[in-house]
């Protein structure tokens, strides 16, 4: 765990509800995979709030975030050349196998943190594949910057699970709402331990472990989301 003092450089909406922040720093050298996260102290909020990596290209961070209450509707105001405080390198990320044709499925909110792991991939020589849901046309992102990676499927107001049997993968990355995990969980195809990989959600109070307030059951016991998590394997998984 990192703090690190940023200064915001872009703070824009990319689609509905939807805000792309970039935070630039000098002379850090952030460790972060893909699938942790960063926790910012917000102006006016008490505790900080919880924000997956988009991208980190090692001078810029990039975050992508739906807002949905007060902390993210103050995080929306900040302006460029405004600073702000993370706790950097937070949570389990995703664990990179060795794969031919990686699958990234992304619902919503759960899109960003694929973004990273995508050019992850692409430059350890695999062929990422991408299947991006969103509810509505308005809800959509990050498309043309999957597309310049990698294969990539937008499926708008359907399931993305239906997508599933027509695809062809090695490994599976997942990330977004819990029913859409349960269900590609359920219909996605047998794969070897650890292949398969899904992220979760949860409310967090401190971030790092302490406090226990985002626990949750698996077969292996009770495992923080923030800190065992967010990603856990498919093996581990209780429903």
């Amino acid at each position: 765990m990192q703090a690190v003092d940023f200064i915001v450089t872009e703070n824009e909406r990319i689609a509905r509800d939807v805000w792309r922040m970039q935070l630039s720093t000098v002379n850090c050298q952030l460790s972060t995979v893909p699938g942790q996260f960063v926790n910012l102290a917000i102006d006016g909020c008490y505790l900080r709030r919880p924000i997956s990596v988009c991208d980190w290209d090692g001078r810029v961070l990039t975050l992508v975030y739906k807002v949905v209450g007060e902390g993210t509707k103050r995080l929306a105001c900040y302006q460029p050349g405004e600073a702000i405080n993370a706790l950097a390198g937070l949570g389990n990320g995703y664990t990179i196998v060795p794969a031919e044709r990686p699958l990234l499925l992304g619902g919503g909110v759960g899109v960003p943190p694929l973004y990273y792991l995508a050019k992850r991939l692409a430059e350890a020589g695999q062929r990422p594949v991408a299947l991006l849901g969103f509810n509505t046309d308005e809800d959509v992102f990050f498309g043309e910057e999957f597309a310049a990676i990698c294969e990539t499927h937008v499926v708008v107001g359907g399931y993305v699970t239906d997508a599933l049997p027509g695809l062809d993968y090695d490994a599976l990355y997942c990330c977004g709402p819990e029913p859409m995990l349960k269900a590609v969980c359920n219909q996605a195809k047998a794969l070897p331990e650890a292949r398969a990989q899904f992220s979760f959600e949860r409310r967090m109070a401190c971030g790092f472990g302490a406090c226990m307030a985002c626990s949750c059951k698996t077969v292996e016991g009770y495992k923080r989301i923030c800190k065992e998590g967010p990603v856990l394997r498919k093996e581990e998984i209780l429903w």
